[in-house]
Parts: structure tokens; C-alpha cells; sequence
């Protein structure tokens, strides 16, 4: 049933070989990132003003988007602690280095997020950890922190400090720190990590901390191991009741340890979440507790912890909730990864792959973590799924159980010219969350319901009622048209069709050039630029970058196959290229041509 399912929301035929015909890329892709501000992981740096932190934010989030993502989750909560304006719990330590200090001058973190990645098209989901409330940091906790207010409430693991989940009381107080950011705070989801009980060397299983907790609130389990999985639980499936209630447009997600239990499925060995941590993912599945799960499997391919076997054993779980994939970007750069083991620069890509064998039974990637995306070079991760995986934009994939109801259509589309620079803009419904922008070559009047199928049609999505493109120039017309999109990824009618007559620019007697059109904007540039060029004919095509000396850089495109019409490529220099000038090569069918670029940090 999910592989018709899949077919379907593809707009695509099931005839001559069904979903076997479709080529990638999907259109609907889920590709998140988490936001880790624990410990100042990702953001924000430590030390830093309230508008270096803004400024920092920003950037991460349009560096994000232009990688590919359209899903971030942001960590709110890391130590029952709030990146973000709480009447229950106190400023986070790691936003301004004392809890319970406000930012001065203050902003709202969460806020910020919000504003700023539904601007840019993308979901944001708010991020808690559901019970820790010291991870062994040596700051001092503010008055009203909860192991001040509620010490009862309280159990020690080693040099941890956790919510008991065994109590009821504290099942209620968490919810209610969610349900307060669902009320208040426009997000797309709400998810929790890995951290339930915790993990060794603090585990519970080598204490009696809970003891108290089993024999007052035992519901008739005798096995603690039973009861701490129920508790558990039952958070999950309370968190699940109180969103459905409030607004069930809101996605509820899970990011478990990546093995289940240890010898499942056969050959897997490992720490496993139901024995250690407490976590039985099949349980919130078999009761459709939460809407998608995103185990973290941050393995590679082979050995007792292979990435394909335990994938595989996911899907066979997952029914018609949503999986997908937590990747341990991390371990591909050796700044964020010490150990044994570092991933090469093909692993992550290859696992991105892999999933789009099975879509529909994993509908994508989480990337673990967000400044392994834009400050790491992660084995050259940016650029390659720039130029292969996420070439094209894709949509957040709808969930068939949520809100099927197709936004009002947009209106009055509308083109200016600045140059070779078209801004789009159109009239929709302010109450739409986001918009597809779709641009066609075509020498006759496209048919949107058809041409919106295909992914490499969808230009972008915006939050945004305005949209530039640098089209280039071709022979044929340039089609442009708009749908809203809802929160569930269902789009609305395509707005009317405008025609931009096959030019780039607002002289329309420019001449259109026989062989390849190359071009590159911005230069000079300080982190990324983009290479347009234009193809008359098919071809084989690499493009390259040399530097002054004529030494080889980076490869964007190797030796690709492309169909008349126009291209694009990302370059995203790095922190290790000096400035200076460096050439962007293009080579087709044999014929080269070469244009400067200045890299300016």
C-alpha cells in the first residue's frame, strides 16, 4: 500500500513499471538539520552580543536553505532551561552565560528562528529534551530552575540530574512546557531527542534512584524495566493528545537511538534503547503516538552497526508514519569528530541515495548537525549535494493523516526587471505558510497540473510573496507560475501562467549566442556563488575551478550528461581557499570556456 501511496502523491503513473519509472529527484524530501545549542554546540557562540547573535542566526539559516534544507530543529529546551521568552522555566545558561538572565537587548531566540526560516520557505520545529535537567554543568541553577522548585521531583544518575519519568506530576509539567510553545509560538512540529533515561556510564540501571518512584507509582507493573518503558510511554502518547486537541496541524516526532535492541535484526550488535535508555520506539509506532520518528542511525554502511540493515529493519517497522533518516554528519569532518571511524566524504551523500531507493517507506534526512552544513567542510558535503542530491528544491512530504486542505490559489502574478534579475510577485492569502515557485522552458503553453510533477520544474519555495530568478537566455519561453502550500505540503491551484519570452534581461532584441553561456554571480563573492550557464544542444559537461597558477580546485560537475536548456552549479569556496582570483571552467563537449571569479572573505 505505501508504494501506491507513493506513486501517488508523485502525480505519477502506475503504468509500464509503476514507481520504477520515476527518476530522481523526489519532489518531496524531507531534509532537516538539527539546531544544537546545548553546550553552544551549533548556536550561539559563547560570549557573544544579542545582535551577533541575531546576525549568526540569520546566517545560519540562509546557509541552511541555500544547502538544500527545508526543516530545522531548533533546541528550545536542553536542561529544563528555554532559548526562547518561558513563564515556567528560566533563560538558558548557554544563551547568555547565567540562567535566567535575559538577552540585553533582548530578543526572543525562538522567535527569530520562526520569523526567519518560514521567510525563507523552510519548517521549523521546536526542539526539547524531555528530561534532563543537569547535565553535570558547574554553573549555578537559577531560583525558579525546577530542581530548586521541585527537588522531589528529581533523580540522580552519576553526575546527571533528571525529571523522573516515573512520576505523573512530572509527565504533566513537561507537557505543559510544550504545549505552552505550541500556543504561543507559530511552529511546524515538536520533537524531542534521544535522552530519556540516560545513557551509560550514568544509566539507571546501575542506581536504585527510581525505587521510591516504582513502589508509589507503579500501576500494577512488578518489572521496573516494563514500568520504565510504559512511562515512557505514556509522555509520548500525552504530548500526542495534547497537540491533536490544540492543533493537529502541528508534527510530533521522535529522534531515537538508532539501534532498537541489541541483535535486531540479526547481526546488529550495540547499545540498544529499549534496554538502556528505556525507549520502545514500536510501541509509539504500533499506537500511532506520534506522527514521524527519526532514528539516529550515525553508522556507515557494513559492520554490526550497518547504516543499510538498520534502515531496512526501520522500514519494516514504520507502517504509514513517516521515517526518516538521522544521519551523523559530524563523524564525516575531523573537527567535530576525534574518534575512529570518520566518515569519507561519500558516505552521507551514498546514504541520501540509498533512502531514495526505498521512498516512500523513508521520506528523508536529518542531518546531524547544522554547522556541519555551514561552517564544517564535512568532506565536502555542501557542494556535493548542491550539485547531485539537492539540486533541485523539494517540498516537506505531506503526512495523509493531517489536513488535506488545499490553500486559496495565488493571484495577479506579476514580473520586473532589474538587468538580467526577474523578481516575481503575486497576491495570496496572508495565512499561507509557504509558496512553490515553478519555471518552465517551454515553446508552447505549459499545462501546470502536468509540469508540476516533475521536481526539476519547482524553482523554490518561499515564505515570501516575491521571488528573483536570473533565468538566462534561451530559445524558448520562459513559463513562471506560483502555488500556495499548506503546512501539510498540500499546494493549492497554480496561480495564471506568465511568460517571460525566452529573454534574461529587459532588452529584448539581445541576441541569443550559438555556443554554451556562461555566468557568475555574485563576484566577487566572500562564501558562495552561484554558476549559471546555458546549453543550446545536450552535452556532456564538467565544470571545474582553477586558481591563478592553473592548479585544479574542486570539481562541480563531472562529466554529466545535461539536456538543452539552462544549469546551475554552487560553488561554496570554504575556509581553507585563499582570496584571490580563481576560474570557473566549463567544459563542453570538448569545446572550453573560462570566466574569472574573486574570492573575497
Amino acid at each position: 500500500m505505501r508504494h501506491v501511496i507513493a506513486c501517488l502523491i508523485l502525480g505519477v503513473s502506475l503504468a509500464s513499471g509503476g514507481c520504477a519509472q520515476v527518476a530522481p529527484p523526489p519532489k518531496y524530501e524531507m531534509r532537516g538539520a538539527w539546531i544544537a545549542t546545548v553546550i553552544n554546540l551549533d548556536w550561539p557562540a559563547r560570549g557573544t552580543s544579542s545582535q551577533n547573535q541575531i546576525n549568526a542566526l540569520r546566517t545560519m539559516l540562509v546557509k541552511l536553505k541555500a544547502a538544500g534544507i527545508n526543516m530545522v530543529m531548533f533546541q528550545v529546551r536542553s536542561e529544563a532551561d528555554a532559548m526562547y521568552d518561558s513563564q515556567y522555566e528560566p533563560w538558558s545558561y548557554w544563551l547568555t552565560g547565567s540562567q535566567g538572565r535575559a538577552p540585553d537587548p533582548f530578543y526572543d531566540p525562538l522567535e527569530l528562528a520562526i520569523e526567519e526560516a518560514h521567510a525563507l520557505g523552510m519548517e521549523l520545529h521546536a526542539w526539547f529534551n524531555p528530561y534532563r535537567a543537569n547535565r553535570g554543568s558547574n554553573y549555578t541553577t537559577y531560583a525558579s530552575h525546577v530542581t530548586n522548585t521541585h527537588p522531589e521531583w528529581m533523580i540522580h544518575a552519576g553526575r546527571y540530574t533528571l525529571l523522573d519519568p516515573g512520576r505523573q506530576a512530572v509527565r504533566d509539567y513537561n507537557v505543559s512546557i510544550i504545549m505552552d510553545v505550541a500556543r504561543r509560538y507559530d511552529v511546524d512540529g515538536v520533537h524531542i531527542d534521544d535522552y530519556f533515561y540516560p545513557y551509560p556510564p550514568d544509566n539507571i540501571s546501575r542506581t536504585n534512584a527510581d525505587s521510591v518512584t516504582f513502589r508509589e507509582e507503579s500501576r500494577g507493573f512488578t518489572n521496573i524495566g516494563d514500568w520504565r518503558r510504559d512511562n515512557v510511554n505514556l509522555y509520548i502518547q500525552q504530548v500526542a493528545d495534547s497537540l491533536r486537541a490544540y492543533d493537529p496541524t502541528i508534527k510530533w516526532g521522535v529522534s531515537p537511538f538508532g539501534i532498537w535492541r541489541n541483535g535486531t535484526p540479526s547481526g546488529i550488535v550495540g547499545l540498544d534503547a529499549y534496554s538502556t535508555i528505556y525507549a520502545d520506539a514500536t510501541a509509539w509506532i504500533d499506537d500511532a503516538s506520534i506522527d514521524y520518528l527519526v532514528p539516529q542511525l550515525y553508522w556507515r554502511f557494513g559492520g554490526g552497526q550497518d547504516y543499510a540493515r538498520l534502515a531496512e529493519w526501520w522500514i519494516s517497522q514504520i507502517g504509514d508514519l513517516h521515517l526518516y533518516t538521522g544521519h551523523g554528519l559530524y563523524r564525516a569532518d575531523r573537527s567535530t569528530f576525534s574518534g575512529s571511524g570518520r566518515f569519507s566524504a561519500e558516505e552521507v551523500p551514498n546514504q541520501i541515495d540509498f533512502n531514495r531507493d526505498y521512498w516512500g517507506g523513508i521520506w528523508g534526512s536529518v542531518f546531524f548537525r547544522a554547522e556541519n552544513i555551514t561552517r564544517y567542510s564535512s568532506g565536502n558535503f555542501v557542494e556535493q549535494v548542491q550539485n547531485d542530491q539537492f539540486r533541485y528544491p523539494a517540498l516537506t512530504p505531506p503526512m495523509l493523516w493531517k489536513d488535506q486542505t488545499m490553500p486559496e490559489a495565488p493571484t495577479h502574478l506579476d514580473v520586473s526587471w532589474d538587468g538580467d534579475q526577474a523578481t516575481l510577485t503575486w497576491v495570496a492569502d496572508p495565512d499561507t505558510p509557504r509558496f512553490a515557485v515553478y519555471r518552465v522552458l517551454s515553446a508552447t503553453t505549459p499545462d501546470p497540473s502536468v509540469v508540476a510533477r516533475d521536481a526539476r520544474n519547482l524553482l523554490g519555495v518561499t515564505g515570501r510573496m516575491t521571488f528573483v530568478d536570473r533565468p538566462g537566455i534561451a530559445q524558448d519561453d520562459w513559463w513562471y507560475f506560483v502555488r500556495g502550500v499548506s503546512k501539510n505540503s498540500i499546494e493549492s491551484a497554480p496561480s495564471p501562467l506568465i511568460s517571460l519570452q525566452g529573454r534574461a534581461t529587459s532588452v529584448e532584441s539581445q541576441p541569443i549566442p550559438e555556443g554554451p553561456v556562461l555566468s557568475i554571480y555574485p563576484t566577487p563573492f566572500a562564501d558562495q556563488t552561484r554558476i549559471a550557464f546555458t546549453l543550446n544542444e545536450a552535452a556532456t559537461v564538467t565544470v571545474h575551478i582553477i586558481d591563478a597558477l592553473g592548479r585544479s580546485v574542486q570539481k562541480l560537475i563531472r562529466d554529466r550528461s545535461l539536456a538543452p536548456g539552462s544549469h546551475e552549479a554552487i560553488w561554496t569556496a570554504g575556509e581553507r581557499l585563499a582570496d584571490g582570483a580563481y576560474f570557473v571552467v566549463l567544459d563542453v563537449d570538448g569545446r572550453r570556456i573560462s570566466s574569472p571569479v574573486l574570492l573575497a572573505h
